[in-house]
């Protein structure tokens, strides 16, 4: 029985959303994936995204500043742990995970797909609302669905990572002067519907200080599956070959 017990807590240490930029980089979207070593990431156009082993370790972090150069900001998602002494911590915030528990995943009559052409209204809104990053080709992540009223975009939501079985619900925003009518919890019904179909799981990403966000997503039907946290951190400034031959003079 004793060994039993441990087979199962590995098996929730390795659960596929622990580390699911690593699994959706290896997974459904390899082929977004640049590589170096053991280090994944997105690119820049696209996500901001990166995925470090579940215990990096210094060849890791080397990978790291060589893919990103030097003196580069680099996203931790997820990280916890401490950093090489020579790199810098830029910020540090608490996250939070849910997943659907029973989301009221419905069609919406009003919300249309968005494409390629619709991206400079997007970029437009998030800039205005601040939901999160979304860049120039981030729409290549998934299916991404809008609210236009007069011919102008209002609200979205798309989806983002996509471990096996999952996807995330991401860029949920409505323009200030629309909100309030519920177009974030139609579009996000929407999207999650579509998720549904494919026969995978929705779940999304917040800050642990949005309380209004979490309520509303608890509502809706997710749960707080796990804790987690937004990091960044600078790499060193020298590569390593210039920092090891000024040690050597």
């Amino acid at each position: 029985m004793a060994g039993s017990g441990g087979d199962e807590a590995a098996t929730a240490a390795a659960h596929v959303l622990d580390n699911p930029a690593l699994a959706a980089l290896t997974g459904p979207h390899a082929r977004f994936a640049e590589r170096r070593g053991r280090v994944l990431r997105y690119p820049l156009d696209v996500s901001p995204w990166l995925a470090l082993p579940d215990e990096p370790d210094a060849r890791d972090w080397a990978d790291l500043a060589a893919l990103a150069g030097p003196g580069a900001e680099v996203p931790l998602p997820g990280f916890r742990g401490e950093v090489p002494e020579d790199w810098e911590i830029t910020f540090r915030i608490e996250g939070v995970q849910l997943v659907d528990d029973g989301l009221d995943a419905a069609p919406d009559a009003e919300a249309v797909r968005l494409g390629p052409a619709d991206v400079p209204e997007m970029l437009d809104l998030v800039a205005r609302t601040r939901p999160g990053p979304f860049l120039p080709r981030t729409i290549e992540l998934g299916t991404y669905l809008g609210v236009r009223r007069d011919g102008a975009l209002i609200a979205m939501a798309g989806e983002r990572l996509h471990p096996p079985g999952w996807t995330e619900i991401s860029a949920v925003c409505t323009d200030p002067g629309f909100r309030g009518e519920g177009l974030a919890t139609r579009l996000i019904r929407a999207v999650a519907h579509g998720i549904r179909e494919r026969g995978e799981t929705p779940f999304l990403h917040t800050s642990a200080q949005n309380a209004n966000a979490i309520r509303l997503y608890e509502s809706l039907g997710f749960r707080l599956r796990r804790r987690t946290a937004f990091a960044a951190a600078r790499t060193p400034r020298r590569p390593a070959d210039e920092r090891s031959a000024a040690a050597v003079a």
